[in-house]
């Protein structure tokens, strides 16, 4: 991921690009310079150098173009497959012979009701190293609503998109929860900024913040009881990503390197989700 300046806004990526162009204005002469010094037979095979090396940038454009298709061939090749464990971890359908060797092991009725996997999509995410982390044991209620995780690539602007389908539950009204990454250069990549959706909590149901009642003071004048929200610790917050403040220069160095690492982290998080279950 690159610095503060490529992930903020139209016109931090445009200050963004201004630096880039003064260095390799720079670093161009520079090399002009370097070259001036050389002796003849020394120049023509640093001219060769750079002719392999353009030839080499020709190759890997080809290459970034062919990886493209490819992936787009195989992602529609994976959907069969992705429509089958839906149907499955959901009870749509069954594997072959699971209906049958279920009514033999465990009786008929108890088959009947037990239909797909249950938990499949909690056990999976907990059995990742990194996401397990994130998870916490009040997480894990509505994470048993979970029914699929999609992804897509998008291209106007470049990055991709995760989709969260989940069962009507008693914890919030959304039935999809999703998150969006536009990148600046996807080969590289570069972020620019993540976009999650506002969960709708019930009453009662937040988990990524708690509301503390505290007494007032004695002898205060103020006699009610004060309230206030405090975040805590969810798997939730996820789709509430950290977001560079439209002034950048309101903040200092110490609380843009933790805004990074926030940053960077939810990003790995969304790249696993994007690699491990779609």
């Amino acid at each position: 991921m690159s610095d503060l300046g490529g992930v903020i806004n139209e016109l931090a990526r445009a200050d963004l690009l201004n630096d880039l162009k003064n260095k390799l204005q720079n670093l161009s002469r520079h090399h002009t310079e370097m070259l001036e010094r050389l002796s003849p037979d020394v120049k023509k095979r640093v001219e060769v150098l750079r002719e392999i090396q353009g030839q080499h940038d020709e190759l890997e454009a080809k290459f970034f173009e062919e990886r493209a298709a490819l992936e787009a061939k195989y992602q529609k090749l994976y959907q069969p497959l992705y429509a089958k464990r839906y149907d499955i971890v959901n009870g749509v359908g069954e594997a072959n012979g699971t209906t049958d060797e279920a009514a033999m092991d465990q009786g008929e009725d108890k088959a009947a009701e037990e239909k797909g996997v249950p938990d499949f999509w909690l056990n999976a995410m907990k059995n990742n190293e990194v996401l397990s982390e994130e998870i916490t044991e009040r997480d894990e209620g509505p994470l048993k609503y979970l029914r699929d995780i999609k992804w897509y690539r998008i291209e106007e602007p470049k990055g991709f998109k995760l989709e969260f389908y989940f069962d009507t539950n008693p914890y919030f009204k959304n039935t999809v929860l999703t998150k969006t990454y536009h990148m600046i250069d996807e080969d590289e990549p570069i972020l620019e900024k993540a976009i999650g959706t506002e969960i709708e909590w019930y009453p009662g149901k937040c988990l990524t913040q708690k509301l503390l009642k505290k007494k007032p003071k004695k002898g205060s004048k103020n006699a009610k009881q004060i309230t206030k929200t405090e975040d805590c610790e969810s798997f939730f917050n996820f789709f509430n990503p950290p977001q560079v403040p439209d002034d950048d220069e309101d903040i200092d160095e110490d609380a843009a390197e933790e805004l990074q690492n926030q940053m960077e982290q939810d990003y790995d998080i969304g790249c696993i989700l994007f690699s491990s279950y779609s």
